[in-house]
């Protein structure tokens, strides 16, 4: 009747997917849709570990009540109190009145913001290296500040060595019936949905996730459980790579993305002319992109990915096409560095919008800004095509 699935003899999985919802956040379109991951451990005492989001709230409540199957609910594990995860919070307690809530402090006061009351005889406020045993299986609590809110914590059990990780390592895209990574083509199947979700959801925050894998990397970890995607068992290495060259922002792949706002198709022929020079120079690794048909979210995630990126921009108002120049703010407010930058520029008069993206550019981290700047006055001349075939060979070089 509901999608309730045995993890081990004593843990269940209780998330939802939710393929309704069209913007993750209200911002970030999510095409394959998103889950949201609920665990609940039966041992001498009967734990909780986190909500899901207010729209599968009823039949959250039902498979909890399943499972119990007739037992009471001890403890309420609260590791991220985001209202994806922590919108039931209020209703759990009040079904359960003698529930005992595990958090940190700072969650609290978040929860209490959020409208959920809870006695405070009922709380038990946990900080980084408290442990609890709730019988055979004991947590060890890990702060997680700022992976992505600053109360978040992740918990790691060590008698079946799971890490409850939050947001941490969590994946766009509805589970379908599968559960584990292993059950994924993650090449096809999940590696574009997790770029895409640490990049635009956690992406800010690289020092942070560095001090997380410092500590996860003291743990004897055989599955890692998200609140967000699959459970991780078979390629933790694969998973754990990943995240450590994305919160060190570091290239995936050496590769060119070319990203270009083009107004009356000029710019977009001289993005593309590059695209084709670059083909036939033998260049295997391109992606293409125009910035007013592609979410931002896409190309943050493709930005992350490549080492080389090329921007492509007419002058609009004295200054970059506002577009683009959006793109720009989101890298910067993402923490996007160590790129290698080539700039393409068009204007019909005083053409601005090459430096004015340099002057954004040049406001993040370790970004060498090419110096062969191609710039279009109007439309594609001889000139113009000569500054992009030494655009190409810079490229081309330094890959």
């Amino acid at each position: 009747m509901y999608n309730i699935r045995k993890i081990s003899e004593e843990l269940y999985y209780l998330g939802s997917d939710d393929i309704r919802l069209e913007l993750f956040e209200n911002i970030h379109p999510i095409q394959k849709g998103v889950s949201y991951n609920s665990y609940l451990l039966l041992d001498e005492k009967t734990v909780l570990l986190d909500t899901v989001d207010s729209s599968k709230g009823k039949e959250f409540l039902e498979k909890i009540k399943v499972v119990l199957n007739g037992r009471d609910l001890d403890y309420l594990i609260v590791h991220h109190v985001e209202p994806d995860h922590g919108a039931m919070i209020g209703e759990v307690v009040t079904l359960y009145p003698n529930i005992k809530v595990i958090a940190s402090k700072q969650a609290f006061v978040f929860i209490k913001q959020f409208g959920a009351n809870i006695k405070e005889e009922n709380m038990i406020v946990v900080k980084e290296g408290d442990k609890i045993s709730f019988g055979k299986h004991e947590f060890t609590f890990v702060g997680a500040p700022m992976v992505h809110w600053p109360e978040a914590l992740v918990s790691y059990e060590s008698t079946t060595k799971t890490l409850f990780s939050a947001d941490a390592f969590g994946t766009f895209g509805c589970l379908y019936g599968k559960l584990y990574d292993d059950d994924f083509n993650i090449e096809l199947e999940l590696l574009e949905e997790m770029r895409k979700y640490y990049t635009n959801i956690v992406g800010k925050f690289g020092v942070q996730v560095q001090t997380l894998l410092k500590k996860a990397s003291g743990l004897d970890i055989k599955m890692i459980c998200p609140l967000h995607g699959p459970i991780w068992r078979t390629n933790l290495s694969l998973l754990l790579d990943k995240y450590n060259k994305w919160s060190k922002y570091e290239p995936e792949e050496n590769g060119v993305l070319i990203v270009y706002a083009s107004m009356y198709g000029n710019t977009e022929k001289g993005a593309i002319t590059l695209a084709n020079k670059l083909k036939e120079k033998g260049l295997a690794n391109l992606a293409v992109y125009d910035v007013s048909k592609t979410d931002v979210s896409t190309l943050i995630a493709e930005t992350f990915k490549y080492s080389h990126l090329v921007l492509a921009s007419p002058t609009y108002n004295m200054g970059v096409f506002p577009i683009m120049h959006n793109y720009l703010e989101d890298m910067k407010a993402l923490n996007v560095q160590n790129k290698i930058v080539g700039i393409i520029e068009n204007g019909t008069w005083a053409c601005k919008a090459g430096d004015e993206m340099i002057k954004i550019i040049k406001e993040m981290k370790n970004m060498i800004v090419l110096e062969e700047k191609v710039k279009i006055v109007s439309s594609l001349n001889e000139k113009s095509e000569q500054e992009i075939e030494s655009l190409m060979d810079s490229i081309l070089k330094t890959l």
